[in-house]
């Protein structure tokens, strides 16, 4: 199975996956890429870019697909704009402009079909070779002050074969997730995964234990994945082919091994988990951050009044709901159904 599972070759190259249609954020995503749906004042892809940057691999491959072609006009050189940024004296949004274009080496390749993870990194495999490589998903973004992916590198150069990054969820939870079966290390937060599970019932998980979008992969996954099936959702899927590869001898380049991330994570991955990290994001920022706090702050306060002022008008009218009913059924009791005179349906003196 090509190469042996013991790699002395330092990770240098990133692969981000940026095929995916982006359902769940239309209308938006219908002519955009919804990996350049900006959280504050960048797009998400970028922030994954710079992630693989700081982590030493500035040779970056995207696996893009049709209407995907906004990704290299952001990653390229906008002459126009730079010259009339120029012109205007704005070098500080000069300098923004120019960065996305200087961070990386970035190539791309088109995934033809939506076929799945699997499927999008075995796209990689003529670019990447025959050196392990990292692999970024989009929807997670990784807050750089907690940095993942050095410790995955450093995991890998010393352990040999696949890593994953982990946290740990809520077992309620698990069904969203690759979910993993592990036994302990002599390291802190390094496991080695005996088996994986894509999106398992709540009973069915081997652990709350989930995978998140941050891989170091051995080139020997481009074999098993070549010969994966398709599986969940008739795709071929990343999780299947790392569960072969766990169970494999290190010689084939097997092994799996997961570091448990206890950091600062931010999900892009549906409206409302965006939503939270542009908020997140933006309240700490050093620029924005304390004028979009005092406003948030003061927007809470208002919502949480105005929801106790409609709390209130509810419960009054509810009271007088409930006191109606019960003077009712008092009159009712004295003077007959529904308050009528005995013997005179109508409650009118029969005179």
């Amino acid at each position: 199975m090509g190469q042996s599972g013991a790699h002395t070759s330092t990770v240098r190259k990133a692969v981000i996956p940026a095929a995916g249609l982006g359902t769940r954020f239309l209308p938006a995503t219908k002519a955009t890429p919804k990996e350049m749906l900006p959280v504050v004042d960048k797009p998400a892809i970028q922030y994954v870019v710079e992630e693989a940057v700081a982590a030493g691999l500035e040779d970056v491959l995207m696996i893009t697909g049709r209407g995907k072609r906004a990704l290299e006009d952001h990653f390229d050189r906008a002459y126009e704009l730079e010259e009339t940024l120029r012109e205007k004296g704005d070098h500080e949004r000069l300098a923004e402009v120019q960065l996305s274009s200087r961070l990386a080496d970035v190539h791309y390749v088109r995934q033809g079909a939506p076929n799945g993870l699997g499927h999008a990194v075995l796209c990689a495999a003529p670019h990447v070779g025959a050196a392990p490589f990292a692999v970024l998903l989009g929807d997670d973004l990784i807050d750089e002050r907690d940095p993942l992916l050095p410790t995955m590198i450093e995991v890998q150069k010393a352990r040999g074969g696949s890593v994953v990054a982990l946290i740990e969820v809520d077992p309620a939870q698990v069904h969203l997730y690759g979910c993993a079966a592990v036994e302990a290390t002599d390291q802190t937060d390094v496991v080695r995964i005996t088996d994986l599970v894509e999106k398992p019932d709540a009973a069915d998980a081997p652990s709350n234990l989930a995978i998140i979008g941050r891989y170091v992969l051995a080139p020997e996954v481009f074999d098993v994945l070549r010969e994966t099936p398709p599986g969940r959702g008739g795709e071929i899927q990343l999780t299947d082919a790392l569960r072969t590869l766990a169970q494999l001898p290190a010689s084939e380049g097997g092994t799996v091994h997961g570091v448990l991330f206890r950091g600062r994570r931010y999900d892009t991955g549906d409206r409302a988990d965006y939503l939270r990290a542009t908020v997140r994001l933006a309240s700490e920022r050093e620029d924005i951050g304390p004028d979009f706090l005092r406003w948030l702050r003061e927007f809470v306060a208002e919502r949480g009044a105005e929801e106790d002022r409609v709390s209130g008008q509810d419960s009054a009218q509810k009271s007088a709901q409930d006191s109606g009913q019960d003077s009712g059924q008092d009159i009712g009791r004295r003077t007959g159904t529904n308050g009528a005179t005995r013997g005179h349906p109508t409650g009118v003196d029969a005179g």
